[in-house]
């Protein structure tokens, strides 16, 4: 927009044509208004992890997985500076994370499985996508799959 806008101005003004220039000036502003408003648009994300089925078994601590998220979340490319973008909350089997910035959730998964692999639960249990807005950490079928060997 602004090049156009530049170039076309320049041929009005070589062209004498003082309403042109005033109507391009007017656009421009206009567009740099818009512009600005979207930057300043907040985008509030709500993600949950829902952990129930290891914590009932004693294998998943979900106050040890938010300290690890709290640590491990990269905010403008620093790790732990979280602030007030983006809050971590546990309660009971469930972690939420409800953030302002832009967050994906795929790197919420991919921190999930990082958690697991590090406390050497990757080889037992896996992280699925429940809903939109959640994943669900689950057991593999290890019974089914002992029945298919044989």
């Amino acid at each position: 927009m602004t090049l156009i806008s530049l170039s076309y101005l320049m041929s009005c003004i070589s062209k004498n044509e003082e309403n042109s220039i005033i109507l391009i000036l007017n656009i421009h502003h206009m567009a740099t208004k818009a512009v600005s408003a979207q930057e300043k648009k907040s985008v509030a994300h709500s993600f949950a992890i829902d952990c129930s089925k290891p914590v009932e078994d004693k294998v998943f601590v979900t106050s040890t997985f938010a300290q690890y998220l709290r640590e491990r979340i990269k905010v403008d490319g620093k790790l732990g500076k979280l602030g007030e973008q983006i809050k971590i909350a546990e309660d009971g089997a469930r972690v939420s994370v409800n953030t302002t910035v832009p967050f994906s959730k795929r790197y919420l998964k991919y921190l999930t499985k990082k958690y697991l692999k590090k406390h050497s639960l990757r080889e037992f249990l896996y992280v699925i996508a429940k809903d939109k807005k959640t994943y669900e950490i689950k057991y593999f079928n290890i019974q089914q799959e002992e029945a298919d060997q044989e």
